[in-house]
């Protein structure tokens, strides 16, 4: 079983690409058996707020709902933001809890991860999108395709810009939170990562779009995080304030 504190937001800590990246005219093949085991023993289906969004839309539920209904919640050790990840259900052999009889339940909203399997993504701060081709074992009929046909079959395209946005957006905040953790006290870490959550996952209208409800709840955290620095410093200013009396 994996631990928390080797999953963060791009999935395991551990992992190092070892195969090039692909261009969009490139081909690949893969070989699958259409048997769902990709779907089982899978403890790494790490969610980005748009992948809980989609999810909440298709079953119309509160986001925070179906996270605490289907997923596990931690903090990223390297990144220090909030990591949802999709709980395997034991009772049935750690299948994904949308396995229904080796199909996916939400196939037309589920996780980026899962759509592009087994090709993978990667996306710099400067937002370019590359793919590469995870390793299989499953064998059985072998797939073709170039990687543009393929990402197409999937809709991906569609919701690319969105998954650079998110990827920006949390590569941004992983610098910003870092730096505020190293001043603020416990329970102002506290309060920060309550207003993290809700920016990056919960405060979302499953009925409205995704991309414009992100950026008014950046907006909102943005200012959130400017209160709780004033907090930390007016406190930094009456401690010294206090020791200067002592000292006195």
């Amino acid at each position: 079983m994996l631990k928390q504190s080797q999953l963060d937001l791009c999935g395991r800590v551990d992992f190092t690409r070892e195969v090039p990246l692909l261009g969009r005219d490139e081909g690949f093949s893969f070989a699958c058996a259409g048997c769902g085991d990709c779907c089982r023993g899978r403890e790494d289906i790490v969610l980005s707020g748009f992948d809980l969004w989609r999810i909440a839309a298709r079953l119309r539920l509160p986001p925070r709902t179906v996270a605490r209904a289907f997923c596990k919640a931690s903090i990223g050790a390297v990144s220090h933001l909030p990591v949802l990840r999709l709980t395997p259900v034991r009772e049935e052999g750690n299948n994904c809890p949308f396995l229904t009889h080796s199909r996916c339940a939400i196939h037309d909203a589920e996780p980026l991860v899962c759509a592009l399997y087994p090709l993978a993504q990667e996306i710099t701060k400067e937002g370019s999108v590359s793919y590469f081709l995870q390793p299989t074992s499953c064998g059985g009929q072998v797939i073709s395709a170039k990687v543009g046909d393929y990402l197409a079959r999937y809709d991906i395209p569609a919701r690319e810009a969105t998954d650079v946005r998110w990827a920006q957006v949390c590569m941004a905040l992983e610098d910003r939170v870092e730096a505020l953790e190293a001043v603020f006290e416990p329970v102002f870490i506290r309060r920060m990562r309550q207003k993290l959550w809700q920016a990056l996952y919960y405060r979302y209208d499953f009925a409205a779009p995704f991309l414009p409800q992100l950026e008014e709840n950046l907006r909102g955290l943005d200012a959130e995080l400017e209160k709780l620095s004033a907090l930390q410093e007016r406190r930094n200013v009456r401690f010294r304030e206090s020791i200067e009396k002592t000292d006195r």
